[in-house]
């Protein structure tokens, strides 16, 4: 998993506001009240990270795919998405797990994260696919290889890994295995 200003600030922002939160007086909580009155709204989608950023084209509503129902995803997006992969790699015509631009874009367009109980947990290793996602898995150069590729991985070598090839910390060992804090 790679370290990205993003995700640093993301980080920053829920440690402090749990700090802020948090405090020892147990005794004043009476006055708390929770209001589950209203309507909610999921406000994204990240199972496969970059996914939209790509493959929603700049001035359509990315919102809308963040908050679609997972099962409406594929119809909704799918085209949409092929348009834009073709828009992309011109030349694409299967990639390295032998889809056609349908056939991955209309996987693309469901974005959720599978997941194996029988098969290593990755989101690609050249044999297991989309059978989880691990901290360590390159899910960008995944990303990349399978679109620009080719049906070997080999086609465009320029345009299939972004060349961050590891975390800037490593991973721990321990539960919950995220690298520590700089």
């Amino acid at each position: 998993m790679k370290t990205t200003p993003f995700k640093m600030i993301t980080i920053a922002l829920v440690v402090a506001i749990v700090s802020v939160n948090c405090d020892n007086n147990d005794s004043n909580n009476s006055d708390i009240s929770l209001d589950f009155s209203g309507t909610y709204v999921q406000q994204d989608q990240m199972a496969r990270p970059a996914i939209n950023t790509v493959f929603i084209a700049s001035g359509q509503p990315k919102d809308d795919f963040n908050a679609a129902i997972p099962s409406a995803m594929g119809a909704n997006y799918q085209s949409i998405f092929q348009s834009r992969l073709l828009a992309l790699n011109p030349g694409f015509t299967t990639n390295a797990l032998g889809q056609t631009a349908a056939q991955f874009t209309g996987l693309l367009a469901t974005d959720v994260i599978n997941v194996s109980k029988t098969a290593p947990t990755t989101f690609f290793d050249g044999t297991n696919v989309l059978t989880g996602r691990a901290l360590a898995d390159d899910v960008i150069d995944v990303e990349l290889l399978l679109i620009f590729g080719g049906s070997t991985g080999a086609s465009n070598p320029g345009l299939t890994s972004d060349h961050v090839n590891a975390n800037d910390k490593a991973f721990g060992t321990t539960f919950p295995y995220l690298a520590s804090a700089w």
